[in-house]
């Protein structure tokens, strides 16, 4: 109808988003085994069979450094076009293709080529940051409504056998965030190698009772195909089926490495992102409405591009249905010192995570830790 056209008023500027094509850079992110393979192969040297490990780990967090942050937030007036722009949508469904891409070349290359075991390592754990990273892919599908991208979500996370993980994110992390209940939020003192098998078997056991309750409202019992972490379980099983069928068992150390490693990239995430910070009670009972100082954001301008910006996790968490390329970035909200891929690093070493962070948790409470998260309850 016209009546419903607004043009544009004439000399306005038009917003355009300047990272467009640099969004892409995720599905780039998938194919870096691939690369690393192609570039061991033509150039003999098999320290690129490592390459996705040396890029991840090495050339996104110098990157990070040399360019800094990247604070700037769409206008408000142009979301709805962002938000509806298919460009965006089919990256992250690319995503899933390319990761499958490199899950498939890297089984090919182990099962043909008699590589030693450092370099059969070095092209397992490439694949594993992929499979790992993979599972933010589907974190990105997982919050649709659209059944096909729920579907995707589904492959993505087929790899790594992690198939509770968007039934137990979307409603369960995303209901208890920052609170002692919810056992995909690290504590205050609480370092990373206890937090690892807390937030696995209890997201695992959070993941079912919620899917369980789901069915039970619909007459149906927990062991049922409509049970949407066993379609993703299915998947995990068929998968690896017909791979080991296909080449055999000398992929199988590979099919563990990448799971295991893999899903403990989620986890060692979900450390980071909420590590001390506590939602108040209020007099109720309940916790307050989830809000940006319960979310550790970082702006670091390329890790950004790669995850879709999952660094701004508080935005993420106020506004679950919201798109990757609409997502904000809030003064309130506190701010890591670095990117997710340096932050990782430390926080396979407490001492040093407990050095960078815990001083940062005291100073976001103002010096009273009663206000955070606690591993252990603070003396009298």
């Amino acid at each position: 109808m016209l009546g419903t056209f607004s043009p544009i008023p004439a000399g306005a500027a038009v917003w355009r988003d300047r990272k467009r094509a640099w969004w892409s850079l995720g599905v780039l992110a998938m194919l870096l085994p691939v690369i690393g393979i192609a570039l061991a192969e033509a150039t003999g040297w098999r320290l690129f069979y490592w390459f996705a490990v040396f890029i991840i780990f090495g050339a996104i967090p110098l990157f990070d450094q040399l360019l800094g942050d990247d604070s700037s937030n769409p206008p408000e007036s142009a979301v709805p076009g962002l938000e509806r722009d298919p460009f965006y949508r089919w990256l992250v469904r690319l995503a899933v293709t390319a990761e499958f891409i490199s899950l498939i070349v890297s089984a090919q290359t182990l099962a043909s080529h008699r590589l030693g075991w450092l370099d059969y390592l070095g092209v397992s754990l490439s694949l594993a940051l992929v499979t790992g990273v993979s599972i933010n892919t589907a974190h990105e599908l997982g919050h649709k409504s659209n059944r096909f991208e729920r579907l995707l979500a589904q492959l993505a996370l087929a790899p790594t056998g992690y198939g509770h993980f968007c039934i137990e994110h979307n409603y369960g992390h995303h209901k208890r965030v920052a609170t002692p209940e919810d056992p995909a939020s690290s504590r205050y003192g609480e370092g990373f190698w206890q937090f690892y098998p807390r937030t696995t078997w209890g997201g695992i056991a959070s993941g079912w009772r919620i899917e369980r309750e789901r069915l039970s409202r619909h007459g149906l019992p927990a062991w049922h195909w409509r049970n949407e972490i066993l379609q993703s379980y299915a998947m995990t099983v068929l998968i690896w089926a017909g791979l080991l069928a296909w080449l055999g068992a000398v992929i199988l150390p590979m099919l563990l490495i990448q799971a295991i490693y893999g899903s403990s990239l989620l986890e060692v995430v979900n450390y980071i992102e909420h590590y001390g910070l506590l939602r108040q009670k209020r007099p109720d009972g309940g916790y307050e409405r989830c809000q940006p100082e319960h979310s550790w954001n970082s702006n670091r301008r390329v890790t950004n591009l790669f995850l879709y910006q999952l660094q701004r996790h508080a935005d993420h968490h106020a506004n679950p249905s919201r798109s990757y390329q609409s997502l904000r970035h809030f003064d309130t909200a506190p701010e890591l010192p670095a990117g997710y891929a340096t932050m990782i690093l430390a926080a396979y070493v407490p001492p040093l995570w407990f050095c960078i962070m815990n001083h940062r948790v005291k100073a976001h409470y103002h010096g009273d830790l009663r206000l955070a998260n606690l591993q252990k309850p603070l003396a009298d």
